[in-house]
């Protein structure tokens, strides 16, 4: 029994992606569902190249959280998310340039490519009809599920276990969109 909580212990980031993922199921309104997963989708590169820029693996969840709260006071006060988070997106990419950051090989040119790549799928899911958008937005997802999983095994750029909660989460959130859309 003892065996079993600690291999439970060890997988909590795991367990805590099961629990984020049910409790963001539901809804009826599918085409809302698509905006605000495809709003969300640009703040996952975003954390990474906050994070990789910053040097300190251990932000991994501290910007988590004030990516939470940014999105739902945005939603609070009705300003679409895009609004705030492509600025602040474009400002983090031209932080990584200073000093030629983003230019030189190393983590911190992955992540602003990164945050290119999810950007670029994240808007075009936005822009295009929400059934299309649906499969863009869960594309990007699954994308960046692999993209947490691969950072888990690399050991690079954010904490171990927030790459394991992330990479959990990101592939079930992908599944949401493609199973119960």
């Amino acid at each position: 029994m003892s065996r079993t909580i600690r291999t439970l212990g060890r997988r909590w980031p795991t367990l805590l992606a099961l629990a984020s993922a049910a409790l963001s199921l539901g809804g009826d309104d599918r085409a809302g569902q698509v905006a605000g997963l495809g709003e969300v989708l640009l703040t996952l590169p975003l954390l990474y190249l906050v994070v990789a820029r910053a040097g300190r693996r251990s932000l991994s969840w501290i910007v988590l959280v004030a990516c939470v709260l940014l999105i739902t006071g945005l939603r609070l006060a009705e300003i679409p998310a895009t609004a705030v988070i492509v600025p602040v997106a474009l400002g983090a990419l031209i932080w990584s340039a200073i000093g030629g950051h983003a230019l030189r090989p190393g983590t911190i040119r992955v992540q602003a490519l990164g945050m290119l790549a999810f950007g670029a799928l994240a808007l075009l899911g936005l822009a295009v009809d929400p059934d299309l958008g649906r499969y863009l937005v869960a594309a990007g997802w699954l994308f960046h599920g692999i993209w947490d999983f691969v950072h888990l095994k690399l050991d690079k750029a954010v904490a171990r276990s927030y790459a394991e909660w992330c990479g959990v989460f990101d592939i079930l959130i992908a599944v949401q969109l493609v199973v119960l859309g």
